[in-house]
Protein backbone atom coordinates (compact mmCIF):
# COMPACT_ATOMS: atom_id res chain seq x y z
CA UNK A 1 0.00 0.00 0.00
CA UNK A 2 1.13 3.45 -0.71
CA UNK A 3 1.87 6.16 1.77
CA UNK A 4 1.78 9.78 1.33
CA UNK A 5 1.75 13.44 3.33
CA UNK A 6 -1.04 15.39 2.07
CA UNK A 7 -0.78 19.25 2.79
CA UNK A 8 -3.89 21.54 2.37
CA UNK A 9 -4.10 24.48 0.20
CA UNK A 10 -4.91 27.58 1.92
CA UNK A 11 -6.84 30.55 0.04
CA UNK A 12 -5.60 33.38 -0.21
CA UNK A 13 -6.67 36.63 -2.20
CA UNK A 14 -4.35 38.65 -3.92
CA UNK A 15 -6.53 41.60 -3.75
CA UNK A 16 -9.54 42.43 -5.87
CA UNK A 17 -10.77 39.27 -5.36
CA UNK A 18 -8.44 37.31 -7.12
CA UNK A 19 -8.23 34.28 -5.12
CA UNK A 20 -5.70 31.48 -5.02
CA UNK A 21 -5.23 28.04 -3.19
CA UNK A 22 -1.47 28.63 -1.90
CA UNK A 23 -0.41 25.01 -1.01
CA UNK A 24 3.36 26.34 -0.21
CA UNK A 25 4.39 27.65 2.45
CA UNK A 26 2.10 26.07 4.78
CA UNK A 27 3.13 25.15 8.69
CA UNK A 28 3.66 20.97 8.04
CA UNK A 29 6.92 22.41 5.32
CA UNK A 30 8.17 25.45 4.07
CA UNK A 31 9.26 24.03 0.90
CA UNK A 32 9.30 20.59 -1.38
CA UNK A 33 12.80 20.82 -3.04
CA UNK A 34 13.48 24.61 -3.87
CA UNK A 35 9.60 25.10 -4.38
CA UNK A 36 8.94 28.19 -1.47
CA UNK A 37 5.24 29.29 -2.76
CA UNK A 38 2.61 27.01 -4.40
CA UNK A 39 -0.39 29.18 -6.27
CA UNK A 40 -2.97 27.61 -8.31
CA UNK A 41 -5.47 30.28 -9.47
CA UNK A 42 -8.96 29.77 -11.28
CA UNK A 43 -10.59 27.92 -13.60
CA UNK A 44 -11.96 32.09 -12.58
CA UNK A 45 -13.95 33.25 -15.87
CA UNK A 46 -12.48 37.23 -15.77
CA UNK A 47 -15.13 39.74 -16.70
CA UNK A 48 -14.07 43.68 -17.66
CA UNK A 49 -15.06 45.31 -14.75
CA UNK A 50 -12.72 42.83 -12.54
CA UNK A 51 -9.48 44.35 -11.36
CA UNK A 52 -7.17 41.53 -11.25
CA UNK A 53 -3.60 43.37 -12.42
CA UNK A 54 -1.11 42.78 -10.53
CA UNK A 55 0.45 46.66 -10.02
CA UNK A 56 4.37 46.73 -9.83
CA UNK A 57 6.04 45.21 -6.67
CA UNK A 58 9.26 44.08 -6.02
CA UNK A 59 11.23 40.44 -5.64
CA UNK A 60 14.51 39.49 -3.79
CA UNK A 61 16.30 36.03 -3.18
CA UNK A 62 13.83 33.82 -5.37
CA UNK A 63 12.52 32.74 -9.10
CA UNK A 64 8.88 33.17 -10.50
CA UNK A 65 7.65 30.06 -12.57
CA UNK A 66 4.37 31.10 -14.21
CA UNK A 67 2.14 28.50 -15.98
CA UNK A 68 -0.51 29.06 -17.75
CA UNK A 69 -3.64 26.43 -18.64
CA UNK A 70 -5.58 29.31 -19.76
CA UNK A 71 -6.14 32.82 -20.20
CA UNK A 72 -2.94 35.24 -20.96
CA UNK A 73 -1.35 38.28 -19.20
CA UNK A 74 1.33 40.93 -19.68
CA UNK A 75 4.71 40.80 -17.54
CA UNK A 76 6.62 44.08 -17.38
CA UNK A 77 9.56 44.33 -15.47
CA UNK A 78 12.04 47.10 -14.68
CA UNK A 79 14.99 45.28 -17.31
CA UNK A 80 12.65 46.22 -19.60
CA UNK A 81 10.88 42.98 -20.50
CA UNK A 82 7.47 42.63 -22.12
CA UNK A 83 6.05 39.04 -22.58
CA UNK A 84 2.93 38.06 -23.30
CA UNK A 85 2.32 34.76 -21.46
CA UNK A 86 0.05 32.21 -22.76
CA UNK A 87 -0.71 28.86 -21.66
CA UNK A 88 1.84 26.28 -22.13
CA UNK A 89 4.72 28.43 -22.14
CA UNK A 90 7.34 28.73 -18.71
CA UNK A 91 7.80 32.34 -17.66
CA UNK A 92 10.97 32.30 -15.13
CA UNK A 93 11.99 35.43 -13.52
CA UNK A 94 14.99 35.42 -11.41
CA UNK A 95 14.52 38.40 -9.08
CA UNK A 96 18.23 37.67 -7.62
CA UNK A 97 19.45 41.00 -5.91
CA UNK A 98 16.39 42.91 -7.04
CA UNK A 99 13.47 43.15 -9.46
CA UNK A 100 10.23 44.66 -9.98
CA UNK A 101 7.76 43.70 -12.36
CA UNK A 102 3.34 43.74 -13.12
CA UNK A 103 1.06 41.33 -14.07
CA UNK A 104 -1.74 42.78 -16.14
CA UNK A 105 -4.48 41.69 -18.72
CA UNK A 106 -3.97 42.55 -21.85
CA UNK A 107 -5.14 45.21 -23.74
CA UNK A 108 -6.59 43.05 -26.96
CA UNK A 109 -8.83 41.32 -24.00
CA UNK A 110 -9.58 44.06 -21.91
CA UNK A 111 -13.25 44.43 -23.03
CA UNK A 112 -14.07 40.36 -23.02
CA UNK A 113 -15.28 37.75 -20.79
CA UNK A 114 -12.23 34.83 -20.82
CA UNK A 115 -10.83 32.46 -18.11
CA UNK A 116 -7.68 32.49 -16.37
CA UNK A 117 -6.42 29.48 -14.82
CA UNK A 118 -2.84 28.66 -14.52
CA UNK A 119 -0.05 28.13 -11.30
CA UNK A 120 2.57 30.66 -10.02
CA UNK A 121 4.96 28.95 -8.18
CA UNK A 122 8.74 31.04 -6.67
CA UNK A 123 11.87 29.01 -6.38
CA UNK A 124 14.54 29.69 -3.76
CA UNK A 125 17.65 30.51 -4.86
CA UNK A 126 20.64 28.94 -3.39
CA UNK A 127 22.17 30.75 -0.44
CA UNK A 128 25.54 31.24 -2.72
CA UNK A 129 23.44 32.51 -5.16
CA UNK A 130 20.60 34.26 -3.76
CA UNK A 131 22.40 37.70 -5.03
CA UNK A 132 22.67 37.25 -9.14
CA UNK A 133 21.76 39.61 -11.58
CA UNK A 134 18.11 39.50 -12.04
CA UNK A 135 17.23 38.28 -15.89
CA UNK A 136 13.72 37.23 -17.57
CA UNK A 137 13.18 34.20 -19.62
CA UNK A 138 10.52 32.71 -21.63
CA UNK A 139 9.99 29.42 -23.10
CA UNK A 140 7.42 29.22 -25.52
CA UNK A 141 5.36 25.88 -25.45
CA UNK A 142 6.75 24.28 -28.55
CA UNK A 143 9.91 24.75 -27.17
CA UNK A 144 9.24 22.20 -24.16
CA UNK A 145 9.77 18.41 -24.64
CA UNK A 146 7.19 15.83 -23.80
CA UNK A 147 7.23 12.40 -23.61
CA UNK A 148 4.31 9.60 -24.00
CA UNK A 149 3.03 6.51 -23.73
CA UNK A 150 -0.49 4.62 -24.13
CA UNK A 151 -3.30 7.57 -22.41
CA UNK A 152 -0.23 9.69 -20.66
CA UNK A 153 1.27 12.45 -22.12
CA UNK A 154 4.05 14.21 -19.92
CA UNK A 155 5.45 18.01 -20.96
CA UNK A 156 8.56 18.68 -19.14
CA UNK A 157 8.40 22.10 -17.90
CA UNK A 158 11.44 22.37 -15.84
CA UNK A 159 14.20 19.84 -15.18
CA UNK A 160 14.71 16.35 -16.50
CA UNK A 161 12.61 13.26 -17.14
CA UNK A 162 11.78 10.04 -19.02
CA UNK A 163 15.01 11.12 -21.18
CA UNK A 164 13.72 14.35 -21.79
CA UNK A 165 15.39 17.27 -20.58
CA UNK A 166 13.52 21.18 -20.58
CA UNK A 167 15.63 23.74 -22.36
CA UNK A 168 14.67 26.20 -19.00
CA UNK A 169 18.26 27.07 -17.39
CA UNK A 170 17.76 26.40 -13.37
CA UNK A 171 20.50 27.26 -10.72
CA UNK A 172 19.72 24.05 -8.58
CA UNK A 173 18.44 20.70 -9.60
CA UNK A 174 14.35 21.37 -9.85
CA UNK A 175 11.75 19.41 -11.97
CA UNK A 176 8.69 20.68 -12.95
CA UNK A 177 5.74 18.16 -14.99
CA UNK A 178 2.04 19.23 -16.26
CA UNK A 179 0.71 15.51 -16.85
CA UNK A 180 -2.57 14.49 -18.79
CA UNK A 181 -4.23 11.45 -18.64
CA UNK A 182 -7.06 9.95 -20.47
CA UNK A 183 -9.90 8.26 -19.04
CA UNK A 184 -8.44 4.60 -17.22
CA UNK A 185 -4.63 5.28 -18.30
CA UNK A 186 -2.09 3.96 -15.90
CA UNK A 187 1.18 5.29 -15.48
CA UNK A 188 3.69 4.28 -12.91
CA UNK A 189 5.78 7.58 -11.24
CA UNK A 190 9.00 6.77 -9.81
CA UNK A 191 10.81 8.96 -7.52
CA UNK A 192 12.50 11.54 -9.74
CA UNK A 193 13.71 14.11 -7.45
CA UNK A 194 15.46 14.23 -3.80
CA UNK A 195 11.98 15.76 -3.16
CA UNK A 196 8.87 15.42 -4.86
CA UNK A 197 4.85 16.48 -4.83
CA UNK A 198 2.11 15.54 -6.83
CA UNK A 199 -0.73 18.03 -7.44
CA UNK A 200 -4.50 17.10 -9.25
CA UNK A 201 -4.96 20.01 -11.30
CA UNK A 202 -8.77 18.05 -12.08
CA UNK A 203 -10.17 15.11 -13.09
CA UNK A 204 -9.62 11.72 -11.15
CA UNK A 205 -6.69 9.79 -9.89
CA UNK A 206 -5.94 6.77 -7.78
CA UNK A 207 -3.49 5.13 -6.20
CA UNK A 208 -3.80 1.06 -5.17
CA UNK A 209 -7.51 1.74 -5.71
CA UNK A 210 -7.56 4.73 -3.55
CA UNK A 211 -8.62 8.44 -4.59
CA UNK A 212 -5.74 11.20 -4.19
CA UNK A 213 -7.32 14.39 -3.08
CA UNK A 214 -8.12 16.94 -5.86
CA UNK A 215 -6.14 20.69 -5.37
CA UNK A 216 -4.03 18.97 -2.57
CA UNK A 217 0.20 18.64 -2.63
CA UNK A 218 0.77 14.89 -2.43
CA UNK A 219 4.38 13.83 -1.04
CA UNK A 220 4.76 10.40 -1.76
CA UNK A 221 7.28 8.13 0.17
CA UNK A 222 8.37 5.55 -2.60
CA UNK A 223 7.20 5.50 -6.33
CA UNK A 224 3.23 5.16 -6.68
CA UNK A 225 1.03 3.35 -9.58
CA UNK A 226 -0.92 6.08 -10.92
CA UNK A 227 -4.65 5.42 -12.37
CA UNK A 228 -6.99 8.14 -13.93
CA UNK A 229 -10.73 7.87 -13.46
CA UNK A 230 -13.30 8.06 -15.73
CA UNK A 231 -13.24 11.81 -16.37
CA UNK A 232 -9.32 11.87 -17.14
CA UNK A 233 -6.98 13.73 -15.17
CA UNK A 234 -4.25 16.26 -14.98
CA UNK A 235 -2.06 16.73 -11.93
CA UNK A 236 1.47 18.38 -11.96
CA UNK A 237 5.21 16.90 -10.37
CA UNK A 238 7.26 19.30 -8.83
CA UNK A 239 10.56 18.62 -6.59
CA UNK A 240 14.15 18.98 -6.34
CA UNK A 241 17.08 19.75 -4.18
CA UNK A 242 15.91 21.22 -1.11
CA UNK A 243 17.82 24.44 -0.29
CA UNK A 244 17.31 24.68 3.24
CA UNK A 245 15.25 27.03 5.53
CA UNK A 246 14.26 30.95 3.88
CA UNK A 247 13.37 33.42 5.95
CA UNK A 248 10.07 35.10 3.57
CA UNK A 249 8.66 38.48 4.39
CA UNK A 250 5.86 39.87 1.80
CA UNK A 251 7.83 39.20 -1.26
CA UNK A 252 11.12 39.06 -0.44
CA UNK A 253 12.97 35.90 0.28
CA UNK A 254 16.33 35.43 1.36
CA UNK A 255 18.47 33.23 3.96
CA UNK A 256 19.45 36.71 5.54
CA UNK A 257 16.61 39.04 8.07
CA UNK A 258 19.19 41.39 7.46
CA UNK A 259 19.13 41.46 3.52
CA UNK A 260 15.45 41.21 3.70
CA UNK A 261 15.51 44.40 5.59
CA UNK A 262 17.52 45.99 3.11
CA UNK A 263 15.28 45.09 0.34
CA UNK A 264 12.63 46.49 2.49
CA UNK A 265 14.13 49.87 3.00
CA UNK A 266 15.46 50.21 -0.86
CA UNK A 267 11.97 49.37 -1.87
CA UNK A 268 10.38 52.33 0.15
CA UNK A 269 13.10 54.34 -1.11
CA UNK A 270 12.30 53.34 -4.55
CA UNK A 271 16.30 52.65 -5.28
CA UNK A 272 17.09 51.87 -8.82
CA UNK A 273 20.66 51.03 -7.93
CA UNK A 274 19.39 48.32 -5.63
CA UNK A 275 16.83 46.54 -8.10
CA UNK A 276 13.94 48.34 -6.92
CA UNK A 277 13.63 51.13 -10.01
CA UNK A 278 9.93 51.47 -11.63
CA UNK A 279 8.64 49.66 -14.59
CA UNK A 280 8.97 51.40 -17.98
CA UNK A 281 5.77 52.79 -18.63
CA UNK A 282 4.28 52.05 -14.96
CA UNK A 283 3.08 54.67 -12.95
CA UNK A 284 1.98 52.87 -10.05
CA UNK A 285 3.39 50.12 -7.47
CA UNK A 286 2.53 48.08 -4.54
CA UNK A 287 3.61 49.75 -0.87
CA UNK A 288 4.71 46.56 1.18
CA UNK A 289 2.17 46.18 4.18
CA UNK A 290 2.76 47.10 7.91
CA UNK A 291 4.02 44.27 9.62
CA UNK A 292 2.04 43.68 13.00
CA UNK A 293 3.76 46.09 15.66
CA UNK A 294 5.20 48.79 13.45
Amino acid sequence: MSAWTLISPHTKDLGGGFLVRRALPSAQRQAVGPFLFFDHFGPVQVQPADQFDVRPHPHIGLATVTYLFEGAQIHRDNLGFEQRIEPGAINWMTAGRGIVHSERRPPDLSSQSYAMHGLQLWVALPEALEDVAPSFVHTPAEALPEWCQPGVRVRVLVGEAFGQRSPVQTLSPTLYLDVQMEPGASFHLPLLAQEQALYVVHGGLQVDGQALPLQQLVLPQGSLDLQAGPEGCRWVLVGGQPLGHRHIRWNFVSSSKARIEQAEQDWAQGRAEAGMGQVPGETERIEQPARPGH
